[in-house]
């Protein structure tokens, strides 16, 4: 029997024809590869599992198997009263698991647990200013109310009580250790679990962070029709009977073609074709559209960076770039720098025209160059923001921050790895050591201090506030840290209290914006686009750092890496490997005792080090282990701020080059 289940629904709404390709191993899923994604999702487990402590005395079904399943929830049922971890309810070809089900007597609670955050404690918080359900809310309400849809069909003489459990976070931990009760593994069969560790009884929880909000009169909404303005072309029912009956009958449903089409999991590379598996994203335009290989090949105006009007674009029937025009994109900015039209028609022109050079603003960026004081200081931060607090005194997905790297470079170019910090004691708030850690850090000098993005600026706002509401610091050392922070960033505006430090840092990524662009970089400017785009194209980066120049007691002095290591490498085709990639693995001449990171040895993005540094504070790690881990987070940091300073040097050059 093939059933639709609550997440196969959740997937048919996003785009019905991706029922045809969920669970078919000839179509890969990109979702389920995700690191990051992983890591919002354990995290959604744990709070699944705090969730069933708060309806103590519960049987929790952990079976896989349909029949077992639903077999032992129906046993259970018989009961005038039970309460039920993942019950399984069937109706017809329709098949939930509800996370909490309590029965009394006629009555059923349901209960669907999220990891998402709020700040209200009514099923009004869900709706839009025009009192309608606000789209941010529609997928986790659809969720509860196609819940209800099969459990008052499976059990008709029952009154069903529909909730969203959701994570409050107007609410403040009161029990220390809290997260590490909720530890991370994996099972035999490769699944992630959450093994429950200590006194998990209401007292011992303390403060509740979840809240249950009753969403019943918003289901009924749903099933009418009448949550929405526009009342949808089929009625909920119906929709949820389509979507069964094709995906019973594994029946394609055609949908049409939007921009979130170039979102789809479905996709594989042309390595995973070649070996036999399908791109379900290239059936789907095949077929609607009727496209060969070639116009695969073509660049869409997806591509285009920080495009607003794609789907305006895609009614007119402009897919491609080579169809838009100038008037097709407006323009928002003017001013001596790049404005975001402009950008957007020099990548489209460029690209259009097969024109691979890069562009540089070398006057303006020059003048703000020459205004930049030395030493130059290079930061990034690594932070998590996790549902259940590590510490008492914390809210949920509170702000923490765990480590820094730091480089400078002084007014002759020469770098150096000059600070780090890496926050490694369980159960203890680390912000305010981080901060003491990077004051100690920056305030040696005047320097002009670079950031890449807007992270590092709104963590230190989140830190002032925490730094506000905090009396564990005496009144002088506090000013002396808020002080600090005003002098090195912008105030946000959650903040009553405004300001721009005089020594505020520039983010670089506004300056590949305004100043930098490259075809190469295909209208991405994250650093980890930028960082390979430079070291393709920048002859002085290229031969910098194919040399052994950078490590502990070599020419660029490493805190982490070992004597003359190269950054510049070559793969069998003679193409520049990605740094990152060449970062060692982790756990390299160590024995593991445990699959407690990731099923990759590397760390390579945020998520991951996110995921370790979580790992860190509840892991039963060995000590090789552990001291693996915090090598393997020192060197992928350092990398961060590395690679900011190579994107600088590069530019420098080539302006020197063109004095």
């Amino acid at each position: 029997m093939r059933y639709l289940t609550k997440s196969r629904f959740k997937l048919a709404e996003e785009c019905p024809t991706k029922l045809y390709y969920t669970r078919k191993k000839e179509y890969p899923d990109k979702s389920v590869e995700d690191p990051f994604l992983a890591a919002l999702a354990e995290g959604g487990f744990q709070v699944g599992e705090l969730a069933k402590c708060y309806f103590p005395g519960g049987i929790d079904i952990k079976s896989l198997d349909y029949n077992e399943v639903l077999e032992q929830t129906n046993a259970l049922l018989t009961n005038e009263n039970a309460i039920i971890y993942e019950a399984a309810i069937r109706y017809k070809n329709l098949f939930i698991r509800a996370d909490v089900l309590v029965k009394q007597g006629n009555k059923f609670y349901l209960h669907e647990v999220k990891a998402k955050s709020c700040d209200f404690d009514d099923e009004t918080g869900f709706l839009s200013t025009k009192g309608f359900l606000a789209p941010a809310w529609k997928p986790y309400v659809h969720d509860v109310a196609f819940q209800k849809y099969v459990l008052t069909r499976a059990f008709p003489q029952m009154q069903v009580f529909s909730y969203l459990m959701l994570v409050d976070k107007t609410k403040t931990a009161t029990a220390n250790g809290l997260n590490q009760k909720f530890q991370l593994t994996k099972n035999d069969t490769g699944r992630t679990e959450i093994n429950v560790t200590g006194d998990t009884s209401l007292q011992a929880l303390g403060e509740k962070l979840l809240i249950s909000i009753n969403v019943d009169n918003l289901v009924s909404k749903i099933w009418s029709g009448s949550a929405s303005k526009t009342p949808p072309a089929i009625s909920f029912e119906k929709s949820i009977l389509h979507f069964a009956t094709n995906y019973e009958t594994d029946t394609k449903i055609d949908s049409p073609i939007t921009p979130d089409c170039w979102k789809c999991q479905f996709t594989c590379t042309p390595e995973e074709e070649a070996s036999g598996l399908k791109s379900g994203f290239k059936e789907c335009l095949q077929n609607r559209l009727g496209w060969n290989d070639a116009q695969f090949m073509l660049p869409t105006v997806i591509e285009v960076w920080d495009n607003r009007s794609k789907k305006k674009l895609f009614e007119n029937g402009k897919i491609f770039m080579h169809q838009l025009s100038e008037n097709d994109l407006k323009d928002s900015a003017g001013g001596t720098t790049l404005s975001r039209t402009e950008r957007q028609w020099l990548q489209v022109n460029r690209t259009v025209n097969k024109d691979n050079t890069a562009y540089l603003d070398k006057v303006g960026l020059k003048d703000l160059m020459d205004s930049f004081a030395y030493p130059l200081h290079f930061i990034d931060f690594e932070t998590s923001m996790v549902a259940i607090p590590f510490n008492a005194g914390r809210k949920p997905y509170e702000q923490t921050a765990f480590q820094f790297s730091h480089h400078t470079m002084d007014a002759d170019g020469n770098v150096k790895h000059a600070g780090q910090f890496l926050f490694t004691e369980k159960g203890k708030f680390p912000n305010y050591d981080f901060l003491r850690s990077l004051k100690k850090e920056l305030e040696q000098d005047e320097g002009t201090i670079f950031r890449y993005a807007a992270h590092e600026n709104t963590v230190l706002n989140q830190i002032y506030i925490q730094l506000i509401n905090d009396d564990s610091i005496s009144a002088t050392e506090k000013e002396e840290l808020k002080s600090f922070i005003r002098e090195i960033t912008t105030s946000s505006n959650q903040l009553a209290e405004q300001w721009e430090g005089p020594r505020k840092m520039v983010d670089m990524l506004q300056l590949v914006k305004e100043y930098y662009y490259d075809p190469l970089m295909k209208g991405s400017n994250s650093i980890k686009v930028v960082l390979p785009t430079i070291l393709q194209t920048s002859d002085y980066i290229h031969d910098k750092y194919s040399q052994a120049i950078y490590g502990k007691n070599s020419a660029i002095k490493s805190l982490n890496f070992e004597d003359d290591w190269i950054w510049i490498q070559k793969d069998a085709n003679g193409k520049t490997i990605n740094p990152y990639k060449l970062l060692p693995a982790l756990f390299e001449g160590v024995e593991r005792t445990e699959d407690f990171l990731t099923d990759s040895a590397y760390l390579a993005d945020g998520g991951a080090a996110m995921t370790a540094y979580m790992k860190m504070q509840f892991s039963n790690m060995t000590k090789e282990e552990r001291e693996a881990l915090i090598h393997g987070l020192l060197r992928y940091c350092e990398l961060d701020t590395l690679a900011m300073v190579m994107i600088f040097e590069a530019w420098r050059e080539w302006i020197k080059e063109s004095d």
